[in-house]
């Protein structure tokens, strides 16, 4: 990869750099090559960085031998981090694609509900606008693995997936944000959306809620649109195509049933249990704090890593838990989980008016 390029973009377009803006870069040490770019580009702009290092061995250790005072202790270190800084540069670089396989369940949830502070006070500065924040990624062998691709095969996946394959990388996210904002402005004039396939019927009612155009600012590779349904509305019934991933634990065959807006009925033909306990963290987590539709046909294949998958051209995704308070939503909850759909078959009604099939919008409703 051309990671000048690759750096240029995460801090030119995607958090803007500014003078003397605090930033912390959040990676594993398998993507230091990108950090020393980033690092290099941050002082060059006059900002002033830091590293802190992630790792799934430590994480692991710490879900195996923390009690459960140390795994509901939030750090005020940590706090006054999301606090303090400008830019949280984070660079998913996965050393391990499922370091948690074998915890307990019951301590990610602990754990999960003790950092609802720290997520709360990302939420409220990402809706101000005073925290500049982007999770972009870096190639490593488990990713690759996972994904079922050759470490070679992979990287030239995520080349493509952020555009540097384009001569000019950020102006091609300028044409692909024009593009999901003609969608936006479509269904900013809509009540309720139905979602419809051989075994899915869900109603959602996004009437007067904001739509956010994820152009890479926030999430690199970008390539959605979302919102938060009104919380009560979501009726119906959802089976998702792909597998969905929390902590590294994969759940398949996911079906929900929602009445009023909650999940009344859930299950799944692997990691039903884990589904269950998850849901049952807080009343938050039974709801629905996000919809959203994949628009970047630059991704046409599951990796098992949200950042791509959400973005899939011709799916659709729905997140239990918290909103992004910037949409308008209101529903809080510890957990934020992303579960995708293939649409490349199905049909979208706008207000009863069909506006997407075959995984894409008609274009007669987007110009």
């Amino acid at each position: 990869m051309n990671l000048d390029k690759y750096s240029k973009l995460i801090l030119d377009y995607c958090v803007s750099v500014k003078k003397f803006d605090e930033i912390a870069i959040y990676a594993s040490t398998e993507a230091f090559p990108l950090v020393k770019e980033l690092w290099k580009g941050i002082i060059l702009r006059n900002a002033y960085p830091r590293l802190i290092i992630t790792d799934e061995i430590l994480s692991e250790l710490f879900y195996r031998h923390a009690s459960q005072e140390l795994l509901e202790y939030v750090s005020p270190i940590d706090k006054f981090v999301m606090e303090k800084i400008d830019v949280r540069i984070n660079i998913l670089s996965p050393t391990h694609s499922k370091p948690f396989i074998s915890i307990d369940p019951e301590k990610i949830k602990i754990r999960s509900r003790a950092l609802s502070i720290i997520r709360e006070i990302f939420m409220k500065r990402d809706a101000t606008g005073e925290l500049r924040w982007v999770v972009a990624p870096y190639p490593t062998n488990a990713m690759a693995q996972e994904a079922g691709m050759s470490i070679v095969e992979f990287e030239e996946f995520v080349y493509k997936a952020v555009k540097l394959h384009m001569e000019n990388p950020i102006e091609a996210w300028i044409q692909q944000a024009k593009m999901q904002e003609r969608v936006i402005g479509l269904l900013s004039k809509v009540d309720e959306i139905r979602f419809v396939d051989e075994d899915t019927d869900l109603l959602v009612k996004v009437g007067g809620r904001v739509w956010i155009n994820d152009d890479g600012k926030n999430n690199m590779p970008g390539g959605e649109i979302f919102t938060a349904p009104h919380e009560d509305s979501v009726e119906g019934v959802i089976v998702f195509s792909y597998p969905a991933i929390y902590s590294g634990v994969e759940v398949e065959g996911i079906k929900l049933e929602f009445k009023r807006g909650r999940v009344v009925n859930a299950s799944a033909l692997k990691g039903e249990e884990f589904l269950k306990r998850i849901i049952e963290v807080d009343d938050g987590a039974r709801r629905v704090g996000e919809i959203a539709f994949g628009l970047n046909y630059d991704i046409s294949r599951f990796t098992k890593e949200i950042l791509f998958d959400e973005k899939i051209g011709g799916t659709i995704h729905l997140a239990l838990g918290s909103a992004y308070l910037r949409t308008g939503g209101v529903n809080k909850s510890s957990i934020h989980w992303d579960m995708i759909k293939d649409m490349r078959k199905g049909k979208v009604y706008a207000d009863k008016d069909l506006v997407y099939e075959n995984g894409r919008f008609i274009k007669d409703f987007i110009g």
